[in-house]
């Protein structure tokens, strides 16, 4: 499957956000958004998932327009910035809605063991952040949009995800963006920067530094 937006049209209070962009997500692939705060890429996943109206867009789905939005196919899993699951929710029940299975969890992520019988609000911002993306990893959608995922998890349990994105976009289109490019970049098929409203795609580290999104300074890194 094969998903693209382009001509997106979308202000607040006067102000332009997005307005000359594209990005292409295929099955098989892993498409990363990069940018600065404020530059959409929260809003363009929004857009995609289908919960935000611009403006003007157009999506496809394997070169045909899309009239409905991607939640109302369920063909889409969005893992938003905020928080997902409702606090007074047992984890066990969570995944039980998401027909997840707590063994094959723990397996990868051994220290959440001791929270079978818990409660969201047991857990550190970090750990439900692992729980949700898990989640959301393993809904069985054919796209999947993950807005910064790595934020507040643990460098160990970065490279846990690393690894279980690069298995689940066998099955799964999937859109990721975060603030950690390094690890945008090492596990993207490709690479939009989202900058002045426009999308540009990205071959290197060396571009990033050549737009301003990152130092060229290698003390500053």
């Amino acid at each position: 499957m094969t998903v693209e937006i382009d001509s997106v049209e979308l202000s607040f209070d006067q102000k332009k956000i997005l307005y000359g962009v594209y990005l292409k997500g295929e099955t098989g692939k892993i498409t990363g958004v990069l940018g600065r705060n404020g530059s959409g890429k929260t809003c363009l996943l929004r857009i995609l998932f289908g919960d935000l109206k611009p403006t003007y867009k157009n999506i496809r789905l394997d070169g045909n327009h899309l009239k409905e939005s991607l939640f109302e196919r369920n063909l889409v899993a969005y893992l938003p910035q905020h928080k997902m699951l409702p606090v007074n929710m047992k984890i066990s029940r969570a995944f039980d809605f998401f027909q997840a299975n707590w063994s094959n969890f723990t397996n990868t992520f051994d220290s959440f063991g001791i929270y079978t019988n818990s409660k969201i609000n047991e857990l550190s911002s970090g750990e439900l952040r692992v729980i949700e993306t898990y989640l959301i990893l393993n809904s069985g959608k054919k796209i999947i949009l993950l807005d910064e995922p790595f934020s507040f998890v643990a460098p160990i349990y970065v490279e846990k995800f690393k690894k279980l994105i690069l298995e689940k976009k066998n099955d799964s289109a999937i859109i990721i963006t975060d603030h950690f490019y390094r690890e945008i970049l090492s596990i993207s098929d490709s690479t939009y920067l989202l900058k002045n409203g426009y999308s540009k795609l990205i071959q290197s580290k060396k571009d990033l530094e050549n737009e301003g999104y990152i130092s060229s300074n290698p003390q500053q890194r």
